[in-house]
């Protein structure tokens, strides 16, 4: 016989043995039997609920697993960006082959402290460091001349510098300004 038979039989016998014996009210209600469908119904609630149990704890582990890459990653950047601040502030010319140069001494040294990485950078790899790590100022360009606001008054000292010299040369010039303005 299955569990749910036997329960079943036990089930009438506890209710038909109560109708007829009124004193035996006290054994009755020490042990009580549940309905076989309402037992059904607990059983498949909490099969479910095991397997709702089971579901949430993978979904925790995986969000564990995901914490621990994410604050890995997390610290690696940190660390990339303290490399890049104290590259910068040596006066690394070109930054990105240092950090890549440093990143990789430091994979080598489980622990290196950045310093002592730039320091021995510095050393070995000089043509990636400026001469002074100050600020860097921008350079002038070729090709960008100076303007006066009259025009007039550029043709006009071209014109008399020309005529004073006589030199071709500066003819030449006081013809090409004449030219580009008029």
């Amino acid at each position: 016989m299955s569990p749910i038979e036997t329960q079943d039989i036990l089930s009438e016998d506890t209710t038909g043995a109560s109708d007829s014996d009124s004193d035996s009210d006290s054994d009755s209600d020490s042990m009580k039997l549940v309905p076989v469908a309402e037992s059904i119904r607990y059983r498949k609630r909490a099969q479910s609920a095991e397997k709702k149990i089971e579901v949430l704890t993978e979904q925790l582990v995986e969000a564990n697993a995901q914490t621990a890459q994410m604050s890995e990653q997390l610290s690696g950047i940190q660390a990339e960006q303290k490399l890049v601040c104290k590259l910068a502030a040596a006066g690394t010319v070109d930054l990105e082959t240092a950090v890549l140069i440093a990143k990789a001494r430091m994979r080598d040294q489980n622990e290196a402290d950045l310093d002592g990485v730039i320091e021995q950078l510095k050393k070995e790899k000089q043509y990636l460091f400026g001469g002074t790590p100050g600020t860097v100022t921008a350079k002038k360009t070729a090709g960008a001349r100076e303007r006066i606001s009259n025009n007039q008054t550029i043709i006009e000292k071209a014109a008399k510098k020309a005529a004073t010299t006589g030199s071709r040369v500066d003819l030449q010039e006081y013809l090409k300004l004449r030219r580009n303005y008029l």
